[in-house]
């Protein structure tokens, strides 16, 4: 059944107990910029196509990325629907590989013609802040842009890390839309752990 709520423009909404809510940040762009340099260092870096075969190990990934910041919408999709879109050949999903483990994931989504999404950008912890997220940057863009598109696009939330928006900007995405984001709590449903994402306490 679909639920509806009455937002304030002008004020604060009480959420019913169990939802979270966001404000979604949607950036683009519409032709390929110049590239910035790989930074010292990320040579060790390396990506590793997953498909459909791999759920587990995208899984895997995807929790080990995205559980602080409230990755979930990959976790509440029956299995076979995920399968069917990492095995679509409209959407390349690769793992970031360093010294022989998965460290980040980048996913782009192509089945809208003439578009890419940035449906998923990210990296553990241990490696942030040393030139791995510039590194993943200019392979999403090289990857995106070989491909016959003229819009890129990718959007980031309130939830997720406070420098996203910057980063994207940085990369060469401008803003162009914002949005509230209101859905069930996934830690209540048993999707991911009570004690996760600190920043955005479960009210139950």
């Amino acid at each position: 059944m679909t639920q509806t709520l009455t937002i304030s423009l002008t004020g604060i909404t009480d959420l019913p107990p169990g939802k979270i809510a966001a404000i979604v940040t949607s950036l683009e762009m519409h032709a390929r910029p110049e590239l910035r340099p790989d930074p010292p260092g990320t040579d060790r870096f390396a990506l590793e196509p997953i498909d459909g075969r791999d759920t587990e190990r995208y899984l895997a990934l995807y929790r080990l990325l995205g559980e602080r910041w409230m990755w979930f919408s990959r976790l509440v999709k029956p299995r076979a629907e995920l399968e069917a879109i990492l095995t679509d050949p409209a959407v390349s999903a690769y793992a970031v590989r360093q010294d022989g483990r998965d460290v980040g994931l980048l996913e782009l989504d192509f089945r809208v013609p003439g578009e890419a999404e940035l449906a998923f950008f990210g990296l553990d912890e241990p490696v942030l802040g040393r030139g791995g997220g510039r590194w993943l940057m200019n392979r999403a863009l090289a990857l995106a842009w070989a491909k016959p598109i003229s819009r890129f696009w990718v959007h980031t939330c309130t939830i997720d890390h406070q420098g996203a928006v910057e980063f994207y900007q940085r990369s060469g995405f401008g803003v162009f839309k914002r949005s509230i984001e209101v859905d069930d709590d996934p830690r209540l449903a048993g999707k991911m752990r009570l004690d996760s994402v600190p920043h955005h306490p479960v009210v139950a």
